[in-house]
């Protein structure tokens, strides 16, 4: 009796041993978890932390520059206003008096110069109002977008039309109107640089919550995977960036080239 006694005594002890190391393993490895959780949330944290002080400092590097390069375009305005303007409006009149001091048959000969000079007159004046961010807030985003198109037919393409569908709305931010017509205008001025195009379409695209703009020509494209990534585009996947839009770019050889901008009114 008293060995059997002794033998459960010491079953029961081994059971509460056993027990109460379960517990003590419970518990050890529920503290294991837990740090375990609360480190990787801390490190997440930071890492996110990090992320977002990245962001932060590449997008205070991108408005820079973008102020820069408005800056720069503004003074290439007014300079181009001011100066050349001036030089050849008094080019012109030098012309017209000139004309004035010949004869009737020398006089027709003046002609072709005399136009040649008035469109070129023409041309820097309307080019140094789309370098100049006041102009362009003055006459409005749309208004700015024709008078772009209205040039360049008048330069080289057969149709440069602008498409407007649903009901107008403001931008929230009107510094973004001009960001997105600097991203346009680098869209425009490679295709007249490298597209060999006739046509050129912008579409404004008004949603309840947000505007597409899809700009198009018909030119030779060109393979989108293999087309070095120059500074135009950066510089138009940049500014879209700053101003939180989506910014797509199409191409294939042969089919021209598409561009698709989402931006965020809302």
């Amino acid at each position: 009796m008293v060995q059997t006694s002794e033998r459960l005594a010491s079953t029961a002890s081994e059971r509460y041993l056993l027990v109460y190391m379960i517990l003590v393993l419970i518990i050890i490895t529920s503290l294991v978890i837990v740090f375990f959780v609360v480190f990787q949330k801390r490190k997440n944290k930071l890492l996110l932390d990090q992320i977002k002080q990245q962001q932060a400092f590449e997008q205070e590097i991108i408005q820079a520059q973008t102020e820069a390069q408005e800056q720069t375009l503004k003074n290439i305005g007014w300079e181009l206003h001011d100066n050349v303007g001036q030089l050849l409006s008094f080019a012109s009149m030098q012309l017209s008096i000139l004309k004035m001091q010949v004869s009737d048959d020398v006089k027709e000969k003046f002609k072709d110069t005399t136009e040649a000079l008035s469109n070129g007159l023409k041309e820097v004046r309307s080019l140094s109002k789309t370098l100049n961010n006041d102009v362009i807030l003055n006459i409005g985003f749309e208004k700015s977008i024709t008078n772009e198109l209205d040039r360049l037919k008048k330069m080289k393409f057969t149709s440069a039309e602008l498409k407007i569908i649903g009901n107008k709305a403001d931008f929230n931010d009107r510094k973004h109107e001009i960001i997105i017509f600097r991203i346009l205008q680098e869209f425009l001025s490679n295709t007249v640089k490298y597209s060999e195009a006739k046509n050129i379409s912008i579409t404004l695209d008004y949603k309840p919550d947000n505007i597409i703009i899809i700009a198009t020509d018909d030119g030779k494209g060109f393979d989108i995977n293999a087309i070095e990534k120059g500074s135009g585009l950066i510089n138009m996947k940049s500014r879209a960036t700053l101003i939180g839009a989506d910014l797509d770019l199409n191409s294939k050889l042969g089919e021209g080239v598409k561009l698709v901008l989402n931006y965020p009114l809302a």
